[in-house]
């Protein structure tokens, strides 16, 4: 699905056994392209990135669960990427492989990301001649992110919220439920008609 806001442009690919949303968000003028949630088939992302002829710049993750990340270090060796991730979730980044080979029932050869760097509150990513802000919305990860665009109207937010009003889990021990209520807060105060893109399902509009 493709969804276009003046030069901005958003591609969603839902990918893996868990058909989770990998995200590319570029420039149409100048090709710059940053990729988010890169969840698996990293030959299918890169198919869709030459199609699309655009250039990736980094590599993001909205938080640190395996079916969001897994063909990260695929796309980083391949283009020479930078991996940026909250630093709160770098623990699940770390324990990939095993949370992977757990929840799939099979052996995962794909080795975790090497992180590059952290992603915090008010940090700005730039795609071309726009800007996608971050905004910490932490409770269903400790280290969950949302990729705001000002002048795209949209939100990237994982797994905080998705279409019909269903919210991310929160019954694993690092999880939150109050700081996910307050996540949901700042998520509802955008503009009316902001889309939002969840990191499973459709898009819908706040």
């Amino acid at each position: 699905m493709n969804k276009r806001q003046k030069s901005l442009e958003v591609l969603r690919l839902p990918v893996g056994q868990m058909a989770a949303n990998c995200y590319i968000v570029f420039d149409s003028e100048s090709g710059q392209a940053i990729i988010i949630d890169p969840g698996d088939d990293g030959q299918h992302i890169m198919g869709t990135i030459v199609k699309h002829a655009v250039t990736p710049t980094s590599i993001v993750a909205t938080h640190g669960h395996f079916d969001h990340i897994m063909a990260a270090c695929e796309l980083q060796i391949s283009y020479n990427l930078p991996f940026l991730i909250h630093k709160k979730d770098e623990f699940l980044v770390k324990r990939m492989r095993e949370t992977a080979e757990h929840f799939l029932g099979i052996k995962i050869v794909d080795p975790a990301p090497i992180i590059s760097g952290g992603l915090s509150e008010g940090q700005a990513l730039a795609v071309g001649s726009h800007k996608l802000f971050i905004i910490d919305t932490p409770g269903h990860t400790p280290g969950s992110v949302s990729f705001y665009s000002r002048d795209g109207r949209f939100v990237i937010v994982g797994d905080v919220l998705f279409e019909g009003g269903g919210v991310g889990r929160t019954d694993q021990s690092y999880a939150n439920p109050k700081e996910l209520r307050g996540s949901l807060q700042k998520i509802l105060k955008l503009p009316p008609g902001t889309t939002i893109y969840s990191g499973h399902g459709q898009e819908s509009t706040l």
